[in-house]
C-alpha cells in the first residue's frame, strides 16, 4: 500500500504521460518538484500521476454582474471534472462587465484575449472550460483558446428571468432604450421610470432580451463549442448546474480524445452560426465578434459573407427587440433546437460539435412547443433576417444594418445630414431646440470607431432630438462608425468602415449633405460630388475628438487595432501561436 507522501509521477503509465501537464510534473528533477509540491496544498499524489489537468475559466466578478455566478458554476464543473477522472483547477480571468466600465468593454476585448491566451499556454492544463457570460467575455474567451488550440468548451451563463412592471414584462436593455426615450417625449415621468428600475433585473444571469450576451451563448453552441442544448438556459435554472456537471466530464473526454478547437470550429461551422444569428435576429456586435474568432483560426470570412450566408433566412424567434418576449420564454418554447430544427437544411451537416457528433445529429429534440415565440419555416415572423452589409462611398469596406429591428419604411432613405463631431457633441446639442433637424433627416455620429474613440462603444443608436419625439417620431436613420447594444432597435447604419478617425469619408461629411441609404441596393452613399469631396479636408472638431493616447494598453490598442470589417482585434494578435512552453521557468 502506498504512503500518503508516495508520487506516483508521469511516465510510469505510458498512456497518462502524453498530456501537456506532464510537462510540468512529471521526473523526478528541481523543476519536476517545484511544480508538484507547490500545487500539493490538499491534493493527492496521484493527482499528479499523468491525470488530465481541466482548468475551468472563470469570469465571476462583482463587478460583471452578468457573471457574478460563476462561481457556483464552477463547483459543478470541478465536480463533473472530477467524476470523470480528472483534476480542475480554477483559473479566474479579466472579466469585463458591459454596463459599468468606461469608456466601453469593447476596448479590453483583444487585452482580454491576450491576457487569457497567454494563461492558458503559461500554465500545467490539459483542457479548459470556458465560463462567459456578459457581452465580450464569451468571445474573449474562445478569441484566446482558439490561438492555444487546447481542447476546450464554453459554459455560456445563461440569461436572467423575465422582468415586469405595472403588469408588463420587462425586458432589460430594450425597455431602457425604450423609456427613457418616452421619458424624453414627456410621456412618462420621470419617477415612475426609475421605480421600474429595480424591476428590470430580478436574478441572476446576462441581458434577457436577443443582446449580444444571448446571441454570443446561442452562437457559441452553434459554432459547437458549446454542450449540445445548453446556450439559453437560464441562469438561475438548475439544469445550468447540471449541464455545467456534464461539461466537465466532457472536458476530460475531450483531452482524452485530443478533440481540439481547430477540429470543431471550421469554416463550415461559422456557416452555421451566420445562419443562427439571422434566424435569431441576434445582434450586430455577433459579426465583429466572429470575425475576430475567425482571425485567431486562420480561417477565410469577411463581413460579406454575413450577408451572403444570411441572406434569405427567415427570423423565426419573436424576441426583444425584433419581437415582443424574452429569453426565459425561448427557452421554454424549445430554445435553439427548435430553431435550428427550422432551418436545418441550411446547415452544414459535417460541422461537428464538444461531442465528437455532427451539430445536425444533436437536434434530436427540435419541436417548438410556443408557436408565438419560435415561429415555423413556413409562418415565420419575416422572410429574410440576414444582417445585411452595406458598400458605397460613405462605407467602402462596408457597414450594417439590422433590417429585423428597423423601420421597414426607412430602408431606402435620402435625407439631409446632422452632423455631430463626437459623442459628447452629440448630447450637448442633441436636445437644442434650434437644431436644425426634421423626421427625414440623417444623424451621422463619428469619432467612435475602434481606432477613434477609442474602442468602437455603443453609442450607435443615437437618441432622437427631444423636440422630434414631441412630435410622435420615434425612428430615423443614423449613421455611426461606433456598434450600438444587441438589445437595441431602430434603423441604425453601424460598424461603417473605414472609421472617421482611419481616414473614412464619415469624417467629411457636413451638415446638409444628402445621404442615400438603399437597404434592397445594399448601398449607402454621400451625395456630394467628387471634387467638392476632394477639397474638403476632417475639421479641427472632428479632429479633436479623436482618441490620442501617450501610454498604456489605450496606446498599443490605437496603434495596433484593425477596423471593423476584419473584426477589430489586434493586427499582431491574428492567428495563434499553440500551445507549446519553449523554456523551463527555473
Amino acid at each position: 500500500m502506498s504512503g500518503e507522501n508516495d508520487v506516483v509521477m508521469p511516465g510510469d503509465n505510458g498512456e497518462k504521460s502524453r498530456y501537456r501537464s506532464a510537462e510540468w510534473y512529471g521526473g523526478s528533477d528541481r523543476n519536476a518538484y517545484l511544480h508538484r509540491a507547490w500545487m500539493r496544498r490538499g491534493l493527492p499524489a496521484n493527482a499528479f500521476d499523468g491525470r488530465p489537468h481541466i482548468a475551468i475559466a472563470n469570469t465571476a466578478s462583482d463587478l460583471s454582474p452578468c457573471n457574478s455566478h460563476f462561481t457556483e458554476v464552477m463547483e459543478s464543473v470541478k465536480q463533473g471534472v472530477y467524476e470523470a477522472g480528472g483534476i480542475p483547477v480554477n483559473l479566474p480571468v479579466l472579466s469585463l462587465g458591459e454596463t459599468v466600465v468606461k469608456p466601453t468593454a469593447m476596448l479590453w476585448r483583444n487585452m482580454a484575449a491576450m491576457s487569457m491566451e497567454e494563461m492558458f499556454r503559461a500554465n500545467p492544463i490539459d483542457g479548459v472550460v470556458l465560463l462567459g457570460a456578459c457581452d465580450k467575455t464569451i468571445p474573449a474567451l474562445l478569441m484566446a483558446a482558439a490561438s492555444v488550440d487546447l481542447p476546450a468548451l464554453v459554459v455560456p451563463g445563461g440569461p436572467m428571468l423575465n422582468g415586469s412592471f405595472r403588469g408588463q414584462v420587462l425586458g432589460c436593455g430594450t425597455d431602457v432604450w425604450r423609456l427613457s426615450e418616452e421619458v424624453r417625449a414627456g410621456k412618462l415621468p420621470e419617477d415612475t421610470f426609475l421605480r421600474s428600475e429595480s424591476s428590470m433585473i430580478r436574478s441572476r444571469g446576462h441581458c434577457n432580451t436577443m443582446g449580444t450576451a444571448s446571441t454570443m451563448s446561442l452562437l457559441a453552441e452553434a459554432l459547437g463549442m458549446v454542450l449540445p442544448g445548453l446556450a439559453g438556459t437560464p441562469a438561475p435554472d438548475s439544469r445550468l448546474l447540471e449541464s455545467a456537471h456534464e461539461s466537465g466530464r466532457l472536458a476530460v473526454e475531450m483531452v482524452k480524445q485530443d478533440r481540439r478547437i481547430s477540429t470543431i470550429i471550421t469554416r463550415e461551422s461559422f456557416t452555421n452560426a451566420i445562419v443562427t444569428l439571422a434566424a435569431i435576429g441576434g445582434s450586430t456586435n455577433a459579426v465583429v465578434h466572429l470575425l475576430a474568432i475567425a482571425g485567431r483560426l486562420g480561417i477565410e470570412l469577411s463581413v460579406d459573407d454575413f450577408d451572403r450566408i444570411g441572406g434569405g433566412v427567415p427570423l423565426l424567434v419573436n424576441l426583444q427587440p425584433a419581437g415582443k418576449y424574452l429569453m426565459e420564454d425561448f427557452f421554454r418554447a424549445g430554445g435553439l433546437h427548435a430553431v435550428l430544427g427550422q432551418v436545418r437544411d441550411l446547415l452544414q451537416p459535417e460541422a461537428i460539435t464538444v461531442t465528437g457528433r455532427t451539430l445536425v445529429d444533436e437536434l434530436a429534440s427540435d419541436e417548438i412547443w410556443d408557436a408565438d415565440v419560435i415561429s415555423s419555416r413556413t409562418v415565420p415572423l419575416q422572410d429574410d433576417a440576414g444582417i445585411a452589409v452595406l458598400h458605397g462611398n460613405l462605407a467602402p469596406l462596408g457597414a450594417l444594418v439590422k433590417p429585423a429591428a428597423a423601420t421597414p419604411e426607412l430602408l431606402t432613405h435620402r435625407g439631409r445630414a446632422v452632423v455631430f463631431e463626437s459623442i459628447e457633441d452629440l448630447h450637448a446639442r442633441i436636445d437644442d431646440p434650434d437644431l436644425d433637424v426634421d423626421a427625414d433627416s440623417v444623424l451621422v455620429l463619428r469619432g467612435c470607431g475602434p481606432r477613434g474613440y477609442p474602442g468602437m462603444p455603443e453609442v450607435a443608436n443615437m437618441p432622437l432630438p427631444e423636440k422630434l419625439l414631441k412630435q410622435g417620431v420615434r425612428d430615423m436613420v443614423r449613421v455611426c462608425d461606433g456598434r450600438m447594444s444587441g438589445t437595441a432597435y431602430g434603423t441604425v447604419v453601424l460598424h461603417v468602415a473605414p472609421e472617421a478617425a482611419a481616414g473614412g469619408l464619415l469624417g467629411l461629411v457636413q451638415n446638409g449633405d444628402y445621404i442615400a441609404l438603399d437597404v434592397p441596393g445594399r448601398r449607402i452613399d454621400l451625395d456630394v460630388p467628387e471634387d467638392e469631396l476632394a477639397r474638403r479636408r476632417v475639421s479641427a472638431a472632428t479632429q479633436a475628438g479623436f482618441a490620442a493616447p501617450t501610454r498604456g494598453w489605450e496606446r498599443l490598442y490605437v496603434d495596433h487595432v484593425m477596423q471593423a470589417d476584419t473584426g477589430v482585434d489586434l493586427d499582431f494578435l491574428t492567428g495563434g501561436s499553440g500551445s507549446t512552453v519553449g523554456r523551463e521557468s527555473h
